[in-house]
């Protein structure tokens, strides 16, 4: 028996890859087959099933693409409908593979169809559980998702019932392997480890204490962060099916002249600047957002841009097809191309961002400058600036609309990615006297500058 798990940062995403006796299995794979076709060829193995433990709505997952590469079934829990074919399997139904199975865990709660697969062995012991968004470590997955359909509460009350009768009844010893890790929203404080056991989430998750009812739908739904936009569409996507991706691919990369380029800004087209904070701030086309490959790229694209508008992307040379791949991971697919040769071919003026060390800020404070923290609100509650105003990124632009366009901002998140971000799209929205500072909230600490947390101001 071998397991494998795939993690991605980008999206704080994992994917498995179980194999015994040469056959293999996925489980939630994402929107690219090559990695999971090229571990089974590297093993010699023949993938026979294509799990997937919910309808994703962070991701845009792979498994019709893969299926359809390995003449292999789709498999879902119960209550998946789709309008692609699938095998809808019964809660308790095992699949054998190679000298281990496979048995379907029906666990609502996220979503109605969400199920969580339990890895039996060759001893016939539990040994392993694919929980999908059901169980993180140290959370559950968020029960908002359905709004109109079902409430968080309804969710909340099903996904309790999960928990005590199908998760909390596993061996200790059953080792927890997710979906996603820290990053991800699709729970509101997952911790920091990819896979833990189900004892250890016994005994230090919250959602698994013994706790009534009532009381575990209000911790449950307490202090969820809206959802990104995109969600939404994401998960329509995965249930109504999608164009392959190697033909997205072949479609979205394209070479675009400066000219056309401009045709397309014209015509409504976002810039998209993938390149490092760094890089963007010597030299960036007006109008462009950066959000660089270099971070959690697809989560910001999916939380910041609107998924129905047309891109035309700046990208460092060679990472042309990597961008329009991970865009299209989170159903970002309207793409128009690429300006060949990057900012350098640009005919039109390039704007920079000024920057300063951390040592500096001191001074632009006393000079007027205002300093707009734009971390989540877990890092400002553990400790900030003091002063310091603070917009999550998340938020933009709804809360910018509160700030002073005409006021001097010193804009800074933990190292630098988010702070960029921040400003490009501040400038979009009118402001026009922003700083950023080199290394963070990071750098500001190390110089000294004071810091305080929220029970002390409180």
């Amino acid at each position: 028996m071998y397991i494998e798990q795939l993690y991605t940062n980008c999206l704080a995403e994992a994917a498995y890859y179980i194999e015994s006796n040469g056959e293999a299995a996925i489980i939630d794979p994402l929107r690219e087959t090559e990695p999971y076709l090229a571990l089974a060829e590297k093993r010699g193995a023949t993938i026979k099933y294509v799990f997937e433990t919910h309808f994703h709505a962070d991701f845009v997952s792979g498994h019709i693409d893969l299926s359809r590469k390995v003449n292999a079934p789709i498999v879902y829990g119960p209550d998946a409908e789709t309008e692609y074919e699938v095998y809808n399997a019964k809660d308790g139904e095992t699949f054998p593979l190679g000298n281990v199975k496979i048995k379907v865990l029906h666990t609502p709660g996220h979503t109605p169809e969400s199920s969580c697969f339990l890895l039996i062995d060759e001893q016939g012991k539990e040994h392993a559980l694919f929980s999908g968004d059901t169980l993180f470590v140290g959370d559950v997955g968020r029960p908002d998702l359905l709004d109109g359909v079902m409430t968080s509460e309804e969710l909340a009350s099903m996904m309790y019932d999960s928990l005590t009768k199908k998760i909390k009844t596993l061996p200790d010893h059953v080792i927890v392997y997710p979906a996603h890790g820290p990053g991800s929203a699709c729970g509101k404080n997952i911790g920091k480890e990819t896979f833990s056991t189900i004892g250890e989430q016994k005994k230090f998750n919250y959602a698994l204490q013994n706790m009534s009812r009532e009381t575990f739908i209000e911790k449950v739904t307490d202090g969820i962060l809206p959802p990104p936009q995109y969600f939404f569409e994401d998960a329509r996507i995965n249930k109504s099916g999608y164009d392959p991706i190697d033909d997205v691919i072949a479609g979205n990369t394209t070479p675009l002249s400066s000219a056309t380029f401009d045709a397309a800004v014209k015509d409504g087209a976002i810039i998209l600047d993938t390149r490092a904070a760094d890089d963007f701030e010597k030299g960036y086309i007006p109008g462009s957002i950066n959000i660089g490959l270099n971070g959690q790229f697809a989560v910001w694209v999916g939380t910041l841009i609107d998924i129905y508008k047309d891109l035309v992307l700046i990208t460092d040379a060679g990472k042309e097809s990597e961008t329009v791949l991970r865009l299209a991971r989170v159903g970002y697919e309207k793409v128009k191309g690429y300006l060949d040769g990057g900012v350098n071919t640009y005919a039109g003026k390039l704007e920079t961002v000024h920057s300063i060390t951390a040592t500096a800020v001191a001074s632009e404070i006393a000079q007027g400058a205002e300093v707009l923290d734009v971390r989540k609100p877990g890092e400002w509650n553990v400790s900030h600036l003091k002063g310091a105003t603070f917009v999550p990124l998340a938020d933009f632009p709804v809360a910018t609309n509160l700030l002073d366009r005409n006021k001097p901002y010193i804009v800074h998140c933990g190292g630098g990615y988010r702070s960029m971000t921040a400003i490009s799209l501040m400038k979009n929205y009118g402001f026009t006297n922003l700083i950023n500072v080199y290394g963070g909230f990071g750098a500001m600490q190390q110089a000294g500058l004071q810091i305080v947390s929220e029970e002390v101001e409180a």
